[in-house]
């Protein structure tokens, strides 16, 4: 009995001595392994690493004035940009990939920056050295106010009918920052960037009107807006005192009025220069009589004559009424015939002619 009540108690330590350092593991986020600590120009490097998001997309970079413990300090300014490598986990969040070194535009201390492309940000560090690349040392820290962001960035807002017509998109980028420092930060002025691609941001300097206090938190919000018919996927960068404090993506449509209008403009015009065009050959060829024209397409005249079909009435019996001027004892036609002596036709009439015949 007492044996199993020593095992028991036994089993009881170790579970209470496991469960902080399981905790401290999962609390650590992130981490990156490097095969080599130092290589030249032209090697490369196995790059490992652990605990990150399952299928994650990640970009690997060698960086200069950089320490694990402050981070890329300039931001991808910092970086060998064109020799980087994208690399995907796999279901266990794991992966390991080889990295050709190149020297950063920078002085080291260098690291291997490994970052998330897309989706929730995360991040970690390698020390690394590149071999005849200059060190010197990095700039001093403040020792007054130091922000530090609390809340992951979103830009706010929509585009409306005439950004699809090509105008400025805009969007406000709001975040939450915390005054880590040991004095009050007044009226900070911030560097805002707007990146397209693999192309380094272009700065804006922006002033928030405010006092952030030691130990208190504050919420941004800084207007973004780019260039008139910019589409594509672009990136909005937030830096504060030489150090990138936030980044964020956004995708902006194509402005597809744009594209209708250029397209109406390639059938209106040459229709109405056609149109014109026929219109003067029409006034300057001379016109052939009883020709067609091109314009109306004048053809003479066809009358189209339709014979009328008539029904022609039965002659009428003549009528024994006289003409109203005569009476009838004047009328020459009744005249002339009562007054004509009546002959005998008859061969054996007296009054009949004969003929004679031959002697």
């Amino acid at each position: 009995m007492n044996g199993k009540l020593r095992i028991v108690a036994l089993s009881t330590v170790l579970a209470l001595l496991l469960l902080p350092l399981a905790g401290t593991a999962s609390a650590d986020g992130p981490t990156v392994e490097i095969s080599k600590s130092q290589a030249g120009t032209g090697g490369s490097v196995t790059v490992s690493g652990s605990g990150w998001r399952a299928h994650a997309l990640l970009m690997m970079l060698v960086c200069g004035q950089s320490t694990p413990s402050r981070g890329v300090i300039g931001g991808t300014n910092s970086c060998a940009n064109s020799d980087g490598r994208a690399v995907t986990t796999d279901a266990k969040g794991s992966f390991s990939k080889k990295l050709p070194v190149a020297e950063p535009p920078v002085p080291c201390p260098c690291v291997v920056h490994v970052a998330t492309v897309e989706g929730a940000k995360a991040q970690a560090d390698a020390v690394f050295q590149v071999a005849g690349h200059a060190v010197e040392p990095l700039p001093a820290e403040p020792s007054g106010g130091r922000l530090s962001v609390l809340t992951d960035p979103r830009l706010d807002g929509s585009s409306g009918l005439l950004t699809w017509f090509g105008a400025p998109a805009s969007r406000t980028l709001v975040l939450t920052v915390g005054n880590a420092g040991t004095t009050a930060i007044r009226n900070p002025v911030f560097q805002l960037g707007t990146s397209h691609g693999v192309f380094a941001p272009q700065w804006e300097d922006q002033e928030w009107r405010g006092t952030i206090a030691p130990g208190k938190r504050a919420q941004l919000k800084l207007p973004v807006e780019l260039t008139a018919g910019a589409h594509g996927d672009y990136t909005v960068s937030l830096k504060y005192d030489g150090k990138v404090l936030a980044e964020q993506p956004w995708g902006v449509g194509r402005p597809w009025g744009v594209t209708l209008f250029w397209l109406l403009v390639c059938v209106v015009v040459p229709a109405a220069v056609f149109r014109a065009g026929m219109a003067i050959v029409d006034r300057v060829r001379p016109r052939r009589a009883g020709g067609l024209r091109h314009r109306g397409l004048h053809l003479p005249e066809l009358t189209l004559r339709i014979p009328k079909f008539t029904t022609r009435a039965a002659p009428e019996p003549p009528s024994n009424s006289t003409l109203p001027w005569f009476t009838p004892d004047s009328d020459p036609g009744t005249a002339g015939r009562l007054s004509a002596p009546h002959h005998d036709d008859s061969p054996t009439s007296p009054t009949t002619p004969t003929r004679k015949g031959p002697p």
